[in-house]
């Protein structure tokens, strides 16, 4: 038991610090040193700043906490456990094992009260923005007079790794410019890194830098000063326009008489012997592990049980709203819940064989302005190339630092923080976000995209410029690994549709998708309209491979496509069975929805019995092997591209008729 002459929030604060150490050292693997130093900072954060309701971790206008330093989750889990969440004490003991709530770094739905995984530095800090923008958006479309439905802020506790990681400043940069004053970071500075002391790689002005982003930045001097992190985090709060940044020095490892202010105590257990110098330190028995004192659970308890009058007073706010605003309400509680509005789709357009060609990044522009007013959920923009990506909602506004119920996002030349941020406004309950780059630049998403996928949540990637076909800026612009690198990541839809028609059912399957992210491929160049009276019918897109063109009797052979290049496996048939070659198309656009489809389904598109099949793709040939079985064969790109109209790019690396049908014969 610890010493009863400490005063409760003493006692409450250097429970949670011991708390962390026996958990980390009973795991053999963590960072005890973090949380340690942390401590007193969560107990200012979850006594008397954040509102939340433990009972309800999903009540819509809870303050949001982001642990952009993830590998300080024992500082989190403490808190949870002690402020009453669903997790037990027994969950602490089982820190980083086999299915456990307590992984290594915070898992959104996994634990009870984590609001975003975080783990790759820099991640949560951007985002955060993300949440601040959903924030603003949903105050400005649903809050009235008398009504501030959606006024949360959202708090985090970031790093010094943080702060060398590039998406913090694209980020940082981004909430400045858009003066995000609902966000509040508490900067965790104690100037230790694996390596040892950051000064061998970073002496920056942390303050200064954020200063010029145009963030309100202040500075504590002593981690340890409760009083101090109370009254930087009230004058944030006070702080309205611009995003706040409280700088916090910190001991790592405060109370450890031999590690402290030792990068020996950032990612290993501190040890059996130093663990019971750090608790005789605390005035715990050495002893003993795992000690919480009753009168410290009640403490946290009664202060996590104010959560739940708190939000009894929003609910019989929101009731009172939704008399007076039945039409609004009824619609964030539609969206809130991933619902979409009956007949919304009746305004997806459909798109004539007569028409001139148009490339897959038009017609997706086409749709998304088609959608638009019946979805209001449906917010996003690109990074810097909206007029390339065809993602302007063309009768909305721009979300500004005056206009914040605008639909239209400018993220600027920041594609990684567009990816970050697009994760924040998907855990954002009523909306529905999108952004766009080229296909290449996806490469600056990856961390983004794998937490997203990881979280099960549904951001919409758009990535446009899909091929070779890009033409002229050359093998530094033309993707070439990039799809199956996407398609290689567990949870992630992708769909490469073969032209308007396909891409209008593309955004509908993306819209109605659940259980993780969506990415579209669009073309950059024109492609035919697929006349759907002669072929199958674009809504079959929904099952990720259909048989768009049938043989002319049981077939010889089977041709494979995504993209732009099913419009050229349509002219090879052709010419195929000409030749007396029976020959059938499949339109593939997403290897992930044929995958969910039922085994005679499968069966009916690609027959065990015909092996003769020729896949072609202007991309990587990896993986298509899986389609087109040790009998056929794959038309792809084995090198990088080069710098020429694509026309001239098509037949040099052979994607022509004449090299489709060259191939195909050759499996015969």
């Amino acid at each position: 038991m610890a010493s009863n002459n400490q005063d409760i929030e003493t006692l409450g604060i250097n429970t949670v610090r011991v708390l962390s150490a026996d958990a980390v050292q009973k795991a053999n693997s963590g960072h005890p040193g973090t949380p340690m130093a942390l401590a007193p900072m969560g107990h200012v954060l979850w006594t008397q700043f954040l509102k939340y309701n433990p009972k309800n971790p999903h009540w819509a206008n809870r303050d949001r906490f982001i642990l952009s330093a993830g590998h300080a989750c024992m500082l989190q889990y403490s808190y949870l456990y002690l402020t009453g969440y669903d997790l037990s004490l027994d969950d602490i003991k089982n820190f980083r094992q086999m299915n456990s709530k307590t992984a290594g770094h915070p898992e959104y739905g996994l634990c009870p009260g984590v609001d975003v995984t975080t783990g790759p530095l820099g991640q949560g800090f951007a985002n955060g923005v993300g949440f601040a923008i959903a924030q603003k958006h949903l105050a400005a479309r649903y809050n009235k007079p008398g009504f501030d439905l959606f006024n949360y802020k959202i708090y985090a506790i970031c790093s010094d790794g943080d702060m060398m990681e590039g998406v913090t400043s694209e980020a940082a940069s981004m909430a400045g410019h858009l003066e995000l004053g609902n966000l509040i970071y508490l900067y965790d500075d104690n100037h230790i890194s694996i390596e040892g002391d950051t000064d061998i790689t970073f002496n920056e002005d942390v303050a200064k830098r954020f200063e010029a982003y145009g963030w309100h930045v202040q500075t504590v001097t002593d981690g340890n000063d409760i009083g101090a992190i109370a009254r930087a985090l009230l004058n944030a709060k006070e702080e309205t326009q611009k995003p706040s940044l409280i700088k916090v020095r910190t001991e790592i490892a405060y109370g450890s008489p031999n590690k402290v202010n030792t990068a020996g105590a950032h990612g290993s257990p501190l040890g059996a012997d130093e663990i019971k110098l750090v608790k005789a330190f605390f005035g715990f028995d050495p002893d003993k592990s795992f000690v919480v004192a009753d009168e410290v659970l009640n403490y946290y308890h009664e202060k996590g049980n104010r959560g739940i009058g708190l939000e009894n007073d929003w609910n019989e706010l929101y009731k009172k709203y939704k008399e007076k605003f039945p039409e609004l309400a009824e619609e964030y509680e539609l969206f809130s819940k991933g619902g979409l509005p009956k007949g919304w789709d009746k305004n997806l357009p459909v798109f004539k064989a007569s028409d001139p060609k148009m490339a897959t990044r038009q017609a997706s522009g086409k749709v998304l302005n088609a959608i638009a007013e019946s979805l209001p959920a449906l917010i996003g923009g690109s990074a810097d190339l909206s007029p390339s990506t065809d993602t302007t909602l063309k009768e909305f506004n721009s979300f500004t630092s005056e206009k914040r119920d605008g639909r239209n996002f400018h993220f600027g030349i920041r594609e990684h923080s567009m990816g970050s941020a697009l994760n924040g406004m998907a855990l954002t309950p009523g909306v529905i976000p999108y952004g766009a780059t080229f296909l290449i630049f996806s490469e600056y998403m990856r961390p983004p995209i794998r937490l997203a996928a990881i979280m099960k949540i549904k951001p919409i990637f758009i990535y446009t410029h899909d091929s070779i076909g890009l033409g002229e800026d050359g093998t530094t612009h033309q993707p070439i690994e990039q799809l199956i690198s996407l398609r290689s990541i567990p949870n992630i839809t992708v769909i490469r549709p073969a032209d308007a028609n396909e891409t209008s059912h593309a955004w509908r399957v993306a819209l109605e998708h659940k259980g993780g992210p969506v990415v579209l491929v669009f073309t950059r160049q024109g492609l035919p309209i697929l006349d759907q009276d002669k072929y199958g019918k674009a809504n079959n897109l929904e099952k990720g491979a259909y048989i768009l063109s049938e043989a002319s009797k049981n077939p010889d052979l089977i041709l494979i496509a995504t993209g732009s290049e099913v419009a050229l496996i349509l002219q090879a048939q052709t010419e195929l069975e000409k030749g007396g070659i029976s020959t059938r198309v499949v339109s593939m656009p997403s290897w992930e929805l044929f995958e969910n489809q039922d085994a005679a389904y499968k069966e009916k598109v690609f027959p065990k019995a015909n092996r003769k099949r020729l896949a072609v793709e202007m991309a990587s040939t990896l993986g298509w092997h899986k389609y087109v079985t040790d009998e056929g064969d794959v038309l792809g790109m084995t090198t990088f591209g080069e710098s020429a109209p694509a026309e001239d790019l098509f037949k040099h690396f052979g994607f022509t008729v004449d090299n489709v049908v060259k191939r195909a014969k050759a499996l015969l």
